[in-house]
């Protein structure tokens, strides 16, 4: 470790790094449409994983950046192509409802899974922005200031929409199938 702070966050940033670009993939291959059957499955694991990430960083003490004011990390991702294409695949699912705030109001909004999964990108993205051009610390600093301010938050609201899905999915099936079913595996014993 440097004794100015330079790379005392090094390691860590690399491995949050490593996340993001995994996150990053899982997303794209979704939006590509590559598999569309398991979009849900694929997209819980990979918020799920980010979220563990998400929440090591929320724990650590606050980073602090060698500098007072973040050096430029050039321009934004372009995401929307992401935004539309996980919209357009979700259809009637992408909608739901959720509170505005859990601890301090009752009030009901509603939200957009491909636009929460997106903002989560776009915050992260601007991090790994400043992890490739060397500066660990200015990473680290952005994804515990963003993971605390926004991304954690639509995070988890995404994930809480994704295992719901998940769980009608798999759980909602017919009475007389799930009936058939049992008999079916009854009379092969």
């Amino acid at each position: 470790m440097s004794t100015d702070g330079r790379n005392d966050w090094a390691p860590l940033a690399a491995e949050t790094a490593e996340e993001v670009r995994a996150y990053f993939a899982a997303l794209e291959g979704v939006a590509a449409g590559e598999t569309p059957e398991s979009a849900l499955p694929v997209l819980l694991l990979a918020l799920g994983q980010l979220s563990a990430t998400g929440a090591r960083l929320g724990a650590l003490v606050d980073v602090v950046p060698v500098e007072r004011f973040e050096p430029d990390s050039g321009p934004e991702e372009d995401l929307e192509r992401i935004r539309v294409a996980l919209h357009q695949l979700l259809g009637g699912l992408d909608a739901y409802c959720d509170l505005a705030d859990p601890v301090v109001s009752v009030e009901v909004v509603s939200g957009s899974l491909a636009a929460d999964l997106v903002s989560v990108a776009a915050d992260l993205s601007h991090g790994l922005q400043h992890h490739d051009a060397g500066r660990p610390t200015e990473a680290m600093w952005w994804w515990q200031f963003s993971y605390l301010s926004s991304w954690g938050e639509r995070a988890a609201a995404a994930l809480r929409v994704l295992l719901t899905l998940m769980a009608h999915v798999r759980l909602d099936a017919d009475d007389e199938e799930v009936m058939e079913a049992e008999m079916a595996a009854l009379h092969q014993v």
